[in-house]
């Protein structure tokens, strides 16, 4: 499993609270790459206006793929996060804080979306389980 690498660790002990520097895992794991979460909600396919329900539904969306990849949110060791504004960082961090209390590593990178409506778009870097015989991977190395 991964192991959080801490601010107190390798810099000033009152670092910045949601930062965490690194995680380090062996390279035997099996890691998930996800790309393009969006706060699409995953019932009626809508984009709502609402950041806090965009974050919540990309969250969700992102907990959704994970599961499906054998993963979990407790497995992610590396989160890029993408804002339409900077504006927006105080709801998207109340929210991303509930579904990730153990804080990995992350990045926010405000941007312009193609589509105006979306708001919050999530991607991330995860340790899943290992193949068993009846989860085969469907990539050759």
């Amino acid at each position: 499993m991964a192991r959080k690498i801490t601010w107190k660790e390798v810099g000033p002990a009152k670092g910045y609270p949601i930062l965490s520097p690194a995680f380090v895992t062996c390279s035997s794991e099996n890691l998930v790459f996800t790309a393009g979460c969006v706060g699409t909600d995953p019932k009626t396919e809508q984009m709502p206006e609402s950041l806090e329900l965009q974050t919540r539904n990309a969250l969700q969306n992102l907990k959704n793929v994970l599961e499906a990849s054998g993963s979990s949110l407790d497995g992610v060791v590396k989160v890029l996060l993408f804002v339409a504004d900077g504006s927006c960082a105080p709801v998207v961090n109340k929210v991303y804080h509930e579904f990730f209390p153990n804080s990995p590593a992350r990045s926010c990178i405000v941007v312009s979306f193609p589509d105006t409506r979306v708001k919050v778009e999530l991607e991330c870097v995860a340790v899943a389980a290992k193949p068993t015989a009846t989860r085969k991977r469907w990539f050759k190395l």
